[in-house]
């Protein structure tokens, strides 16, 4: 059964201040939550996964998505 985890982290652009985010993902396991994150970054942004910085990554309940497609999913 799918789980859905928040992942809060930085992005490191080069000359620039760190951009903070916050991403809400529904993945069977940890890991494959964070490989989605790193594949979405690297085709919106152009970002490398060594200029992602995960701060913190956790499961929480359907009752606290805040992203709008993932709660209508949910």
């Amino acid at each position: 059964m799918a789980k859905i985890f928040r992942i809060e982290g930085l992005v490191l652009k080069s000359k620039k201040e760190p951009m903070f985010f916050r991403k809400e993902y529904k993945a069977l396991k940890e890991e494959h939550a964070l490989e989605k994150l790193y594949s979405d970054f690297g085709g919106l942004y152009k970002v490398k996964r060594s200029r992602i910085k995960i701060l913190k990554i956790e499961e929480i309940p359907p009752e606290e998505v805040t992203d709008r497609v993932l709660k209508a999913l949910v």
